[in-house]
C-alpha cells in the first residue's frame, strides 16, 4: 500500500488507525502476530526491525534466537477483523549480524524471494506468476479429541446429506459428492463466499471466481488471479486468514484439510503457473505440443522428475495422503496431458492465446506452507529447464486419456506420487539437489523440515484410531 513512512503515517492520521499489527509465519505455515500502540510506530522500526524469540516459531535453536522483524510497507492493510482500527503488515526476518542484521535463510519468505532472485540470474524469466485455487469445507461446527481414553472428531453443516432425516428439515441437503457448481437454496454459503470475494478484492486479492464444489457437506472454492510468486504466497496467506475469520464472525468454521470426511471429494490447492521475460510469454510456442514452448516441456520435465520430493513441502499433513487416491479428481500419477484432471500436470485447452498459455501442478493442498511449496516448484522448473529436463524420455507422458481407468497392468508401469508423508520425506533426503542451487534452500532448513514433519509422522503413527477399534477390538 505505501512506498514510504511518511505515506504510511499519513494514512494512520487520516484514518484514525489506533494499532499496528505484525503477522509473521512460522515453518509451518501459520500466522503469529504482534502488536503495537500507533504512537511506538516510528522510522527506527523500518531498519532496526523488531526482535522476536525465532525459536518459538520453529526455526533456529534457542541459543540462536534472537531475530528481528522488518515490516513490509507495501503489504500494509486494514484489518477487517478487529474491533479497534488496526493497520496490518507481514515483512521480513533477519538475524543478528556482527554489523548489521542479515536475511535469515531459512525464513519461509526469504527462500521465496530467494528464489525469484535465482530464475533472473540464470536469465530464464524475469516473472514468474502463479495462480492457485482455494478449495476448503465450510461447517458449522466441528469437535474432536485425542485423549489417552478417547479419540475422535464429528463435522456438520446444515446442507449435508446425512441430515436429510432431521426433524425440521427443509429438504434441500446437497447430495453426496453432487455439489459441483450447485445453485440455491442448496449453495447456503453463496453470500458469505461473495463476501469473502469482497474483503479479498479489498485487500488487493483479485478472484476469478468463486463457487460450491464437489463435495456435498460444504466443499467450496475461490479462485484468483495470477500475481508474482511471492506477492502470491503473501495472498495466499491472507486469503487462507480472511476466508477462516469471516467464517468465525458468521458463526461458521472453515478447514483446508485435505481429507476432512470420508468418502467426499478432498480439498486441493491446484497451482497454476506461467513466465514471462521482458513482457513477452515463456511457456507459448504455437507449433508445440498443447501450444507449450521447449522451455515449458523443460520446466514440466523438472517439476515432474522432483515431484515426489516437492510432495514433502506441496503436501505436507498425513492427511494430505488420504486426498491423493484415484476417483475423486486427485492426481496420483506423474505425468502432464491436455484438458486431463487425472495426470499430475494439467495443460487448460481452452488457455491458447500466447500469455494466457499455462500448465497446473494439481497434487499441492492448502496445508503446505506456501513460501516454500511454491519456491519449490519453481526450483524444480528451474532445474528442468537448465539440463533440458526431457519429460517424454522421462516417461511422463503425455497421458491424453483417463488414467484411473487403466487396468492393474498398466497402471503399474506408470509412476505415482507418494502415498503417505513418510515416503515423500524419503523423497526429500533423497533428492534435493535442486532445491540448494542457488542458495535458495539451505541444507540445515531441509534437515529441519525433514525432522520436523518426522513428529507429525510419530504423532499420527501411535495414535489408535476408532477405525482400528472397529476392525480390530473383538479379536
Amino acid at each position: 500500500m505505501f512506498n514510504t513512512f511518511e505515506e504510511a503515517k499519513n494514512f494512520i492520521m487520516q484514518n484514525d488507525v489506533k494499532m499496528i499489527d505484525f503477522k509473521m509465519i512460522d515453518i509451518n505455515g501459520r500466522w503469529h502476530h504482534l502488536t503495537i500502540p500507533v504512537e511506538r510506530f516510528d522510522e527506527d522500526i523500518m531498519t532496526a526491525g523488531i526482535g522476536f524469540d525465532g525459536s518459538n516459531y520453529g526455526f533456529a535453536p534457542v541459543e540462536k534466537s534472537d531475530m528481528v522483524f522488518i515490516p513490509d510497507l507495501m503489504s500494509a492493510a486494514i484489518d477487517d477483523f478487529f474491533e479497534i482500527k488496526t493497520l496490518s503488515m507481514i515483512g521480513d526476518v533477519r538475524i543478528i549480524g556482527d554489523k548489521e542484521n542479515i536475511p535469515f535463510d531459512q525464513e519461509p519468505r526469504n527462500v521465496c524471494k530467494r528464489a525469484e532472485e535465482y530464475m533472473r540470474e540464470l536469465g530464464v524469466a524475469d516473472t514468474f506468476l502463479l495462480g492457485p485455487e482455494f478449495e476448503f469445507y465450510v461447517f458449522d461446527e466441528v469437535t474432536y479429541n485425542n485423549k489417552p481414553n478417547s479419540s475422535g472428531f464429528t463435522v456438520d453443516g446444515a446442507e449435508a446429506f446425512w441430515n436429510s432425516g432431521e426433524y425440521g428439515g427443509l429438504g434441500y441437503q446437497t447430495p453426496h459428492q453432487g455439489g459441483y457448481h450447485i445453485a440455491p437454496p442448496q449453495d447456503i454459503n453463496y453470500d458469505y463466499r461473495s463476501r469473502v470475494s469482497m474483503l479479498m478484492e479489498n485487500q488487493g486479492i483479485q478472484v476469478r471466481y468463486h463457487h460450491h464444489e464437489v463435495g456435498g457437506p460444504g466443499q467450496m472454492e475461490i479462485e484468483v488471479e495470477f500475481a508474482p510468486m511471492t506477492e502470491m504466497a503473501d495472498k495466499t496467506m491472507l486469503t487462507k486468514y480472511i476466508i477462516k475469520n469471516e467464517a468465525v464472525r458468521e458463526g461458521k468454521t472453515v478447514t483446508f484439510m485435505p481429507k476432512p470426511i470420508y468418502g467426499e471429494a478432498g480439498s486441493g490447492m491446484h497451482v497454476h503457473m506461467l513466465m514471462f521475460k521482458d513482457g513477452k510469454p515463456v511457456f507459448y510456442d504455437e507449433n508445440g505440443y498443447s501450444g507449450l514452448s521447449e522451455t515449458a516441456l523443460h520446466f514440466i520435465g523438472g517439476v515432474l522428475r522432483h515431484v515426489p520430493a516437492i510432495c514433502a513441502f506441496s503436501n505436507p499433513s498425513t492427511n494430505s495422503y488420504k486426498r491423493l487416491i484415484p476417483g475423486f479428481e486427485a492426481p496420483v500419477t506423474i505425468g502432464f496431458a491436455t484438458a486431463n484432471r487425472s495426470s499430475v500436470i494439467r495443460i487448460p485447452a481452452y488457455a491458447k492465446a500466447p500469455d494466457k498459455k499455462r500448465f497446473e501442478l494439481r497434487n499441492p493442498d492448502a496445508t503446505c506452507n506456501p513460501y516454500y511449496c511454491y519456491a519449490a516448484i519453481l526450483m524444480a522448473g528451474l532445474d528442468g529447464i537448465k539440463n533440458k529436463i526431457d519429460p517424454v524420455a522421462d516417461g511422463n507422458g503425455p497421458y491424453d486419456f483417463n488414467l484411473y481407468k487403466l487396468s492393474d497392468e498398466e497402471k503399474a508401469k506408470i509412476k505415482g506420487l507418494p502415498k503417505s508423508l513418510g515416503s515423500a520425506l524419503k523423497a526429500l533426503a533423497k533428492d534435493n539437489e535442486f532445491l540448494k542451487a542457488g542458495g535458495v534452500f539451505p541444507q540445515e532448513l531441509i534437515d529441519l523440515w525433514i525432522k520436523e514433519k518426522k513428529n507429525d509422522l510419530k504423532k499420527h503413527i501411535t495414535l489408535p484410531t476408532p477405525m482400528e477399534f472397529e476392525m480390530y477390538y473383538d479379536l
